[in-house]
């Protein structure tokens, strides 16, 4: 199967109607405070124009909201307003807020964890150790550099362990972090994600770029 594509942190219609016709799986929206975030009112004029899209398949992109330590009941009364079809959660959310979000939700749940470089100064937990609260109460895995929204990728080399992890669960991996259209292609090949988000690398001075949107999906594909 191809790596799906979600393009993340956009925030108005304009940009989402030049996605028509490319392979663009998911659209992100960001709740969680940052330069990229949306209020519910304007998340739900941008999923009304997604879902008007028509992707390279023919389908509209699913939506994506992206949140930080958000409670259950937050997220109910965030989604009468804007009905986004995934939460990703980019906090210390444990296990049981995950399962408890997808009961009272009744939404997909994907759940981002920070990746440390082996290189680094101390002992990073395994993927094993990471993953597995979560098997059983997430829809997907995404992982992410440290500290998430940096801007800087992580050693792809820990990605292999990260599928090894997940093997048989039916969990797909999405990676994230310091992906742009120069070094999509070597992830792509190298080491076969589910998925690969995107923000900044597809950006010009902070906007989104839809050049910069077409080279990196083209890239993927």
């Amino acid at each position: 199967m191809s790596t799906k594509v979600k393009i993340c942190g956009l925030k108005d219609v304009s940009t989402i109607r030049e996605l028509a016709g490319l392979h663009v799986d998911e659209v992100g929206l960001v709740f969680a405070p940052s330069r990229r975030q949306v209020s519910p009112a304007l998340a739900g004029e941008l999923i009304n124009a997604i879902r008007e899209l028509r992707n390279a398949d023919g389908r509209a992109p699913r939506t994506v909201g992206v949140f930080v330590n958000p409670s259950a009941g937050e997220l109910q009364e965030l989604i009468r307003v804007a009905p986004i079809d995934v939460i990703q959660l980019h906090g210390c959310e444990s296990a049981e807020l995950c399962r408890e979000i997808k009961r009272t939700t009744g939404k997909e749940v994907w759940k981002a964890l920070s990746v440390q470089d082996r290189s680094g100064s101390g002992q990073p937990q395994s993927a094993e150790d990471l993953v597995k609260p979560y098997l059983g109460s997430v829809d997907a895995l995404l992982i992410d550099t440290a500290g998430g929204g940096t801007g800087q990728t992580f050693d792809w080399n820990r990605v292999p362990e990260f599928r090894h992890a997940l093997s048989g669960t039916g969990i797909p991996l999405y990676v994230a972090g310091g992906l742009h259209p120069d070094n999509v292609r070597q992830l792509v090949t190298e080491y076969a994600p589910d998925g690969v988000d995107v923000s900044s690398g597809v950006e010009t001075n902070g906007t989104k770029d839809i050049v910069k949107i077409r080279t990196f999906v083209e890239r993927v594909n």
